[in-house]
């Protein structure tokens, strides 16, 4: 290694061969005036909440001088609690938590997953599920879904006695699509499988009124983990809460891989006010599923097509240059994602302000992404 600490590169450091060329995770953070690109609630909390928010961040600093409670019990408690709203009977037992759901992701691939193991996915789908089986040394298997983004169960199953995979990750609602899988079709996949299966329920509080959750299937399917985060719904990305629920023998595992005193206090300190307060967080959750719906209609009345969705978002499109009409959209101050299938783009439900400047926006550059189509033709 030659040269100055500040000339290094990583071609100069002793990369793992996998990483080599890899960029870093994560959607552009710009500065624009709209911003409906990484799936946030657009409201955040009240005065009120925040407040409360504010004294529990104090008290718990109080302590800070002593390691948090490594088993957040008061918080697993409050989130099963949360949970059993739906009519489950969960206990802290049955509920772990980390720093988003993607720690969720990381110590069940730590525990079940890794080198000589295999993870399975639905694509497209999470664009950060093969990551995760990188970063665990775990061979990644992704298995098509239909051209509607729905999962064609029975090659699904055929995949999983083929490849046998450790851990199947299921994402429902899914992102980027936002479709859903349904319960019959996720407890034929835990059937045909000795290994995890994950269902990732990061939107699930955004589903359409009648479409029910894997926690159903929790007393029938011991191998089933449900994952969900407090990101989405409750406005909490900031906050970096995400969990699951399962069999306590499958959180025992994600104890075991768990880093000591993972969750800081102030972490779990506000997110239980954030629970506390549920009612109200959610509260705007209604006011996003009419704004994703109408965006639906508006799209198609538009020539364009959108996925059939249940979470916050849209994916539409199709479009012979994406990028084009994403940098058109962005040059008009409106950030949306370039993800997904080629030729699709995807929008976060956002305030009716920011959906009338994105719809506005999107009038605009219309013209000249359909010109760009003809010439392809």
């Amino acid at each position: 290694m030659t040269g100055s600490t500040a000339a290094i590169t990583l071609a100069d450091l002793p990369l793992r061969p996998e990483l080599v060329g890899q960029e870093p995770y994560g959607a552009p953070q710009l500065d624009v005036p709209v911003c409906l690109n990484v799936n946030e609630n657009p409201y955040g909390p009240s005065e009120t909440v925040r407040a409360e928010i504010g004294r529990a961040a104090a008290e718990a600093a109080t302590t800070m001088n002593r390691y948090p409670d490594r088993e957040a019990t008061a918080l697993r408690t409050a989130l099963a609690g949360y949970l059993n709203r739906g009519g489950y009977e969960l206990t802290a037992n049955h509920v772990w938590a980390a720093n988003g759901s993607n720690e969720v992701m990381v110590h069940l691939l730590q525990a079940f997953a890794g080198p000589d193991r295999v993870v399975m996915a639905f694509t497209p789908t999470y664009s950060m599920y093969p990551e995760y089986a990188r970063d665990t040394h775990s061979r990644y298997v992704a298995v098509p879904r239909r051209a509607d983004f729905t999962i064609d169960v029975d090659e699904a199953i055929a995949q999983v006695r083929l490849e046998r995979p450790d851990v199947i990750i299921i994402c429902s609602p899914n992102n980027p699509t936002g479709t859903t899988t349904g319960l019959e079709d996720i407890r034929r996949i835990c059937e045909a499988t000795e290994g995890i299966v994950v269902a990732d329920e990061a939107y699930q509080e955004f589903v359409r009124d009648g479409v029910p959750s894997a926690l159903d299937l929790l007393p029938t399917c011991p191998n089933l983990v449900v994952s969900r985060t407090m990101s989405k719904a409750f406005a909490f990305a900031g906050g970096r809460l995400g969990y699951l629920a399962a069999a306590p023998a499958i959180v025992d595992a994600c104890r075991i891989v768990r880093l000591p005193y993972h969750l800081s206090a102030v972490t779990q300190a506000v997110a239980r006010v954030a629970l506390e307060h549920a009612d109200e967080l959610l509260a705007r959750v209604d006011d996003l599923r009419r704004e994703r719906d109408a965006l639906v209609t508006w799209l198609g009345e538009q020539g364009l097509q959108t996925a059939q969705t249940d979470a916050n978002f849209v994916l539409f499109g199709r479009f012979a240059d994406r990028h084009a009409l994403w940098s058109g959209l962005l040059e008009r101050g409106v950030l949306i994602r370039e993800v997904g299938p080629e030729g699709w783009l995807r929008v976060s439900a956002g305030t009716p302000e920011e959906m009338a400047a994105f719809r506005t926006a999107l009038l605009e550059v219309l013209p000249d992404a359909a010109r760009l189509a003809d010439e392809t033709r």
